[in-house]
């Protein structure tokens, strides 16, 4: 049979045989149900917390008509602005360091007893699984019940003190002690949890690798330079950013451990919760909260693009 040269060709690719019509609405029937608990609890939260930063609450009398005022006023950008001024500026910029604070040193320590306690959980060794079980407790154990336990180690009769040579320190009041007694409760509660994970990434790299380094005649240490600490890069990234994020929000162990109103142990979130709570000052609280909202999201940007944290994977899926 000829074939007619030039003959028109139909654009339109052949639909695909056998695929199921209405996939996608079906798909979007099943996912609304998370979507709507989503948009409750988290959505929801979000914009009222936008709204009720540049708003307000009415005190005392108008000088002008005599009458009570109740209610809320908008204010504008107020709320943010007198985080910057005055004594709440002082006490804000001062909270905002002690969490910056908390989060480089103690974090900055995390890592490092998190690699060691992941390299000794990784060792084959007798009693190894006696060695991790211990290991990974502190981080079993809810924040709020360590900051509780951790004070009774640092009360002036405590534990702490009697290990310490010289007058017992006082740990719970307000001072660079206090400051350094939150650095080592949530060290020793959160190590485990990056420990936990470099542990993951150890236990993926071929024991053919360490071989050849073997016979290539190189040390412990430029094995461990190398060759682990570069193959584990990736995970022990989102762990530190995990890590990070998580201790800008820090509340509980500080509140419980040293309690509020300390220059030394303030954080942003704990100015969040008293001026919510304490003075029922929910537009101040607000902007705090969305203050640190921003600047959570900001640091995770600059630490994922800077230190290279393959959080969703897409490196892994590029290079398929």
């Amino acid at each position: 049979m000829a074939t007619l040269i030039g003959a028109p060709v139909d654009p339109k690719p052949a639909k695909p045989v056998g695929r199921r019509q209405g996939v996608g609405k079906l798909a979007a029937l099943l996912v609304s149900p998370t979507l709507l608990v989503l948009g409750i609890v988290v959505a929801y939260p979000i914009v009222s917390a936008i709204r009720l930063a540049f708003y307000q609450r009415n005190e005392g009398i108008d000088p002008e008509t005599g009458v009570l005022e109740t209610g809320n006023k908008f204010v504008g950008i107020d709320n943010f602005t007198d985080m910057f001024s005055g004594a709440t500026g002082a006490r804000f910029l001062n909270a905002l360091w002690n969490t910056t604070s908390f989060t480089i040193v103690a974090v900055g320590l995390e890592v490092i007893l998190g690699v060691l306690m992941a390299l000794v959980m990784h060792k084959a060794f007798k009693g190894r699984a006696l060695v991790r079980a211990s290991i990974l407790v502190p981080w079993a154990v809810p924040t709020a019940i360590a900051g509780i336990l951790w004070r009774w180690i640092f009360q002036a009769d405590g534990v702490a003190n009697d290990l310490l040579p010289g007058d017992p320190v006082l740990w719970t009041t307000d001072g660079p002690q206090a400051w350094l007694a939150v650095v080592i409760a949530d060290t020793w509660k959160t190590a485990p949890f990056i420990g936990l994970l470099v542990l993951a990434g150890l236990q993926v790299i071929s024991n053919e690798v360490y071989e050849a380094a073997k016979l290539d005649g190189a040390s412990p240490w430029k094995t461990f330079w190398s060759i682990t600490l570069p193959l584990v890069k990736p995970t022990l990234m989102v762990a530190v950013l995990f890590r990070i994020l998580d201790t800008l929000r820090m509340f509980d162990l500080p509140y419980t451990l040293i309690g509020p109103g300390k220059n030394s142990t303030d954080t942003v979130t704990i100015l969040a919760f008293e001026e919510a709570v304490k003075f029922t000052k929910y537009g101040p609280a607000s902007a705090y909260a969305i203050f640190l909202f921003v600047y959570v999201a900001v640091v995770a940007f600059v630490f994922v693009k800077l230190l290279g944290a393959d959080v969703v994977g897409a490196r892994t899926g590029r290079n398929r």
